[in-house]
Formats: structure tokens, sequence, C-alpha cells
């Protein structure tokens, strides 16, 4: 079976592409573009390989090699493509031709099938993993496929345009509309259900902050789960934990079972898959890479660290949550905070925001790893121990749990207004606050401070970290 195509468009290159292919006379042009690849060898859902395309470089047609264009055709010479394909092969990268209809609709015509299949002949015979095309047409559609031999093409099953909003295009069944969201479409629109239904949201870590998003994302409707934690249920987090039971703790139950217990249980047609793992673990990656967004839940600077370098890597927006807690000590105030980041290419990323510790990261990476190395650099100070559990209160996990589903909300429909998704918003409990508070991205910053590794899809080693 072949394999289904999604194409992800980071929003800093569909701008780029539609400022470039913009004329004023309204003829048609063309440009390429480089992307990024997953190869996932079975969708966690469907069981079904998937290739997802992300956009990494936009590359202009020099002024020299255009031939002619008009509001119906647009010509140009191949050596730029030559040259970028060289280019590709080197990099591991995908070359994608992407050519405007700008007073039509978005479709791929007899020509195009023409001289897009030769084109793929060349890219196959010098090892590139196929030739990607896609069409701008009016009212901002779009198409695209992959070329994997010179005779099949795959249609893109969705196209993704990923920033600070979140646009999804695919194909729509009668089965997405369902009566229990009825109130919801009241608000966003009848186009809002379907889209969350066919949403494919990974929630990692299942605790107090990660058991709330899960339960709002099952009450919203989000029709494709994956859940991720390492953890089974204990006592103290009894007081948080959303679906859990006192005789949960004896019988040892995993807290992704839990959940997924209770998602059967509420009988919302929502499709759960349950990982008991840890983020890093490598039986996880095309789980992950399968998901439209993501939640980062857990509390572990490794874990935030790995999912910081995926959402540039893949164009998967993660939406981290985080709370500070500090009880009142002699004169001393509360210290009450929660924190939601949705970080994603052109953000500052976890470490610009000083949200992940490269230092305790790799401390907790020897800690789960190899703890003997862990107790004796530890012994001799080179590492972070870990202190007491922090306090928890179930209402302020639930509060900042809603703050991030409002955040995918904010995305997908805008109803704050145009600016899209806050990039940190800042809740202090003790004093009733939200505040949008963020930084700019360190120059020297590995992961965000350079569109290096943005949309860079599969490079090896993993996410471009040894050991």
């Amino acid at each position: 079976m072949p394999a289904t195509l999604d194409i992800v468009l980071l929003e800093c290159h569909e701008a780029a592409l539609r400022a470039l292919l913009h004329r004023e006379n309204g003829s048609e042009a063309a440009a390429y573009i480089l992307f990024g690849s997953a190869a996932i060898a079975a969708d966690p859902w469907s069981g079904q390989p998937r290739i997802r395309l992300v956009s990494h470089e936009v590359v202009p047609i020099a002024a020299d090699e255009m031939i002619s264009s008009s509001s119906w055709h647009v010509t140009w010479s191949t050596k730029g493509f030559m040259r970028l394909l060289g280019s590709a092969k080197q990099r591991g990268l995908v070359v994608g031709l992407v050519h405007t209809h700008p007073g039509a609709d978005a479709f791929f015509s007899e020509q195009d099938n023409c001289n897009e299949a030769e084109l793929a002949r060349t890219a196959l015979n010098k090892g590139i993993l196929g030739l990607a095309s896609m069409v701008f047409g009016r009212d901002e559609a779009i198409v695209g496929r992959l070329w994997s031999s010179p005779g099949e093409a795959t249609e893109a099953s969705s196209i993704s345009v990923i920033g600070k909003k979140i646009s999804i295009r695919r194909s729509r069944t009668k089965s997405d509309e369902v009566e229990f969201l009825v109130r919801q479409a009241a608000l966003f629109g009848k186009d809002f259900n379907p889209e969350v239904r066919a949403l494919r949201v990974g929630v990692i870590g299942c605790g107090g902050t990660g058991s709330a998003v899960v339960s709002l994302l099952t009450r919203l409707g989000i029709g494709f789960l994956a859940l991720i934690d390492n953890d089974t249920i204990d006592a103290t987090n009894l007081n948080r934990v959303h679906g859990s039971h006192a005789a949960d703790v004896p019988a040892g139950l995993a807290k992704v079972d839990i959940l997924a217990r209770e998602i059967e249980a509420a009988g919302l047609g929502n499709q759960v898959v349950v990982r008991k793992a840890w983020v890093g673990d490598p039986m996880l990656r095309d789980l992950l890479r399968s998901c439209d967004v993501l939640f980062g839940c857990t509390d572990d600077h490794q874990g935030r660290f790995t999912l910081n370098r995926f959402a540039h890597y893949y164009g998967i927006p993660l939406i981290d949550i985080g709370l500070r807690m500090r009880s009142s000590r002699s004169s001393a105030d509360y210290d009450m905070t929660g924190r939601v980041s949705t970080i994603l290419p052109g953000n500052p990323c976890l470490m610009c925001l000083g949200v992940v510790n490269p230092m305790r990261a790799v401390a907790e990476g020897l800690r789960r790893n190899d703890l003997a190395e862990f107790q004796r650099r530890k012994a001799e100070a080179y590492v972070d121990g870990g202190g007491d559990p922090a306090p928890a209160v179930v209402t302020f996990t639930t509060s900042i749990a809603c703050a991030a589903v409002d955040e995918l909300i904010q995305g997908l429909t805008g109803f704050r207004g145009s600016d899209g998704m806050t990039h940190n918003r800042i809740r202090r409990f003790d004093r009733v606050e939200d505040r949008a508070m963020t930084c700019q991205p360190l120059s020297s910053c590995p992961v965000c401070g350079s569109e290096a590794v943005w949309g860079r899809g599969d490079v090896n080693p993993f996410l471009g970290v040894i050991g």
C-alpha cells in the first residue's frame, strides 16, 4: 500500500512563497522549495505508512532562467533545478516545485503531469526520495503531491500551514459530524468540529496537567489522541490526576491506562493509543511524527529538551505547560505561577525562555540510563539531584491545562484576534493575573537562533543529538 502523504508549510515559508509568486498583472509564477521529510513506517492509529514533508527553504528561480508567463502558463529553464538537485542530495532533502493559478482553482493540468513526470525521473535518478509539487490557486487554495516514480504521484491527504495559526486542509466526511459537539459549532461555525475531529494530538505526561489536558481534548472532540507517560499512579497523584481512583494505586495502574479507560467510558468516539514510555524512546518516533500538535506536560528537562528540538525539526507545534508553586514562609508571599508556551519555528524556544537547562537535561539522562554514574557525579557535585516533590493543587493544574487547550483553540479559530497563539502566557494564581511575556531568540541558540534546523525532518542522529 502506498504511503499517505502529508505536506507541512511553515508559516514563514508560506508567506515567503506568496510574496515571491505574486504578480500584479495576474500572470502565473513559479519557485522552488526544499522539504525535510519524515518516513513513518506505521501510523499509530491506522497502522499504514505515512510520509511527511516539511518546508525547509524557499528558493527563487533566477530572473535570467524565466522564459515566459501569462495568466494561463509559466515556463522556465531547469538549469537551477539541476543545481538544486545536487544540493538536495547532499543535504538529504526533497526538491519541490511551486507554481500559481492566480485566477483559477488549485489543480494539476495535463501539461503539469507531463513536465513533472520527466523532472521526477531526473530527481529519482539522482537518488532523491521523489519530486514534490504544489499549486497555489485562488482563495488561498493549495494542492500538493509527491512523485515516487515517473508514472506515479501521491496526492497529499493534508496540507498544513503551521505558525502562530494552525490551518490544516484535508478531506472531510459525514462521520465528522457528531451531535454532542453542536454547541461548539454554534460558536465557532460548522467547519470547526470536522477540523478538531480530524486532529491528531499527542499528550506527553499524564499527571496533574496532562490528565486535565486529556480530559479537555476528549470533550473538545479531538478525533485521535496519543497518551505518553512512563509512570504509574501513586497515592500523592490522586489529588489531581483526572479519572484516577483510590483502587488504582494498589493495582499499580499506569497513568496512560487510567486515562484511556476514562476516554473509553466517555464513549465519544475518540481513537486513543497509549505508550508507557519516556518521550525519548526511539519506539515513539513514528507516533510523535504522526501528530499535528503536541502538548508537553512533562516536568523533566530532558523531556522538554527533546520536544523543543522536535517541534522545530518537524514543524509540529508544541504547547508546553509548567507550574511553579512556592508556599508562604515567614513574611514571604506565595509564588503560584503557571506557564503556557507555544513552541514552533519562529518563536523563542524553551532554552531561550530559560525553561530548559541543558545541564539538568544531561543529569536526568544519566539518572535514567546510568544510575551509578549519576550517583558518582552527584557526589562530586557535577549534577543536580532531585528535591522534594513540588506542591500541587488540582484547581491550579486544571486551570493552566485549560489555558493550554485555549491556545490550541485560538490557533484554530483566532477567537482572541488575528495575532494567533500567544507565545508565552504567564498566570499568577496568587495575584489573579495573566500576562503575555516573551523574549527574543538568542542568536547563539542551536535550535531557534537560525533556520538551519527548521523543517529539517529526519536526520541521523535523530534531532541532531549525539549521545
